[in-house]
């Protein structure tokens, strides 16, 4: 029997930043339940496995990854730090530079599925289904063209920062307020979005070059009149508040057979397109006539126990420690094929 592989996790120590200032910092805090659920996970397995939390500034973090033996996996929970989301990108791509085997996304896919405006477009060019949406800054508000309602959201943001029930806009006002609110805070540029209020799903893919679907799950809402039915920063992150007690995530998802094939046969294009590898998860909303619409692609999601891909694996028949083994399979499978297609 094969000796299991050696594993380091690579995550983010949290620290003060501006997700502190914005009261958004238990976002950034849940990655640490997440890294000692893949070590237990891994110790579960029989894979040696160790830690190691990467700070800034950026430029001392190749010198720690160099230091990583060849023959270890990495397995890369990092997702930026000081506030700025774009580091994740760059981190995998310190490891794809080393040439180790590392888990999830390649650094191409992490740095597009951050820029939501160009995710969007590319989805559109292919036919996939996306809600209508336009970039805009306070100064452009005026060349509004979509319809309302709207949803606002920075553009290059993750984990449903700045996401509020002031988010969803009916009127000009209060889109001028929102998307000045959001490129004050964020990232200079605001995502706009016609609002769909329909059902809303979100499943996982797993693989490399044969990549599949797992069940999907429905965001089941059961919130007063009156509240917009989307998943705030607060339904996620704080148990106490009513969008997070009146969120509930439903797996599988109830739906009719042809809604499941196009949500799971969307999400598989999506991953594909989007250069996905490993594991990522595809969020969707119902427009009016029931057609899922793809409002979101996540690489290297949440694999916190319970939520999410945890869910949605066990659903499928597959436990915890079942599905972190998949994933750094998958990992070992992407540094073979890399070996094979070097040049000689």
């Amino acid at each position: 029997m094969p000796a299991r592989p050696s594993v380091v996790i690579v995550y983010n120590e949290p620290g003060q930043d501006r997700y502190s200032a914005l009261g958004e910092q238990k976002a950034v805090l849940g990655v640490l339940d997440e890294v000692k659920a893949v070590n237990a996970a891994l110790i579960k397995l029989g894979s040696p496995a160790v830690r190691m939390g990467l700070a800034p500034p950026l430029e001392q973090v190749q010198e720690r990854l160099a230091a990583i033996s060849p023959d270890w996996v990495v397995f890369n929970l990092f997702e930026g730090f000081e506030g700025r989301p774009e580091t994740e990108a760059a981190v995998a791509g310190m490891l794809a530079e080393l040439g180790l085997a590392y888990t999830g996304c390649p650094p191409a896919a992490l740095a597009l599925a951050l820029d939501k405006a160009k995710t969007k477009a590319i989805l559109e060019a292919n036919a996939l289904p996306t809600p209508r949406f336009q970039v805009m800054t306070p100064d452009s508000v005026p060349a509004f063209q979509l319809r309302y309602p709207c949803i606002v959201k920075p553009v290059a943001e993750d984990a449903s920062h700045g996401l509020s029930e002031d988010s969803v806009v009916a009127n000009a006002a209060a889109l001028e307020k929102q998307v000045r609110k959001i490129s004050e805070q964020y990232s200079g540029h605001a995502l706009v979005e016609e609002f769909l209020d329909g059902r809303e799903y979100n499943i996982t893919v797993l693989g490399n070059r044969e990549p599949f679907a797992l069940p999907s799950s429905e965001i089941v809402f059961t919130l007063a009149p009156g509240r917009p039915r989307i998943l705030t920063f607060w339904a996620k992150w704080e148990p106490r508040s009513a969008y997070y007690k009146s969120s509930a995530p439903v797996c599988p998802a109830d739906v009719d057979d042809l809604t499941r094939q196009r949500i799971a046969t969307s999400a598989v294009a999506a991953y594909k397109l989007l250069g996905c590898a490993g594991y990522a998860r595809v969020d969707f909303r119902a427009s009016a006539d029931g057609i899922p619409q793809i409002i979101e692609v996540n690489p290297n999601p949440d694999l916190t126990p319970g939520y999410g891909v945890a869910m949605q694996a066990e659903a499928a028949g597959m436990s915890y420690p079942q599905v972190i083994d998949r994933i750094l399979e998958f990992a070992l499978e992407r540094k073979s094929f890399a070996s094979q297609s070097a040049p000689a």
